[in-house]
C-alpha cells in the first residue's frame, strides 16, 4: 500500500504539470491565432480555434486529479505512513481549492492569478506526500569469523 500511495501522490504532481503545459500551450496557440487575423470569441471556441482542445483538456484533468486525490485518502488510511493520513487530507484540500479558484475565475480575473498560484502548491504538497514514503534502509549483517 505504500507503493500506491507514492504512485498516486506522484501521478498528481505529474498530472499538475501536464495540466499547467496544457493551459501554457492553450494560451501560447491562441495568442499566435489572434496575431495572425484570428479573432478570439465565443464562436472561435465553438468552431474549434487553436488552443480549445487543450483547454477542453486542462478542465477534464481536475477531475482526473479530484479521482486520484480521493483514492490517495482512502489508501493513505491503510497505507500506515507516518502523517500519510494528514498529507492526503492536504492535497485533496488544495484540489478542491484549485477546483474552486479555476471555477471561481469565471466570474474574476483575478482568482485566476491565485488558480496559477496554487498549482503550483498542489504539485509542492502532492511531491511531498510522496516523499512521506520512506523506503526501509538496507541493513548488512556481518557473520562473525567463528560463526562462518
Amino acid at each position: 500500500m505504500k507503493t500506491v500511495y507514492r504512485v498516486l501522490a506522484y501521478a498528481i504532481a505529474v498530472m499538475v504539470a501536464v495540466q499547467s503545459a496544457a493551459i501554457g500551450y492553450a494560451v501560447f496557440a491562441q495568442l499566435n491565432w489572434m496575431e495572425t487575423g484570428g479573432t478570439l470569441d465565443k464562436a472561435a471556441f465553438d468552431t474549434g480555434a487553436p488552443g480549445t482542445g487543450a483547454m477542453i483538456f486542462h478542465a477534464l484533468d481536475a477531475g482526473f486529479i479530484l479521482l486520484l486525490s480521493l483514492a490517495l485518502l482512502v489508501v493513505s488510511f491503510f497505507a500506515k505512513i507516518p502523517h500519510g493520513v494528514r498529507w492526503a487530507v492536504i492535497v485533496l484540500v488544495c484540489t478542491i481549492l484549485q477546483i474552486a479558484f479555476g471555477v471561481l475565475s469565471h466570474l474574476t480575473a483575478v482568482m485566476g492569478a491565485v488558480h496559477g498560484a496554487v498549482a503550483l502548491v498542489l504539485f509542492g504538497v502532492a511531491v511531498m506526500a510522496a516523499m512521506r514514503v520512506r523506503r526501509p534502509a538496507v541493513v548488512e549483517e556481518t557473520v562473525p569469523a567463528s560463526v562462518a
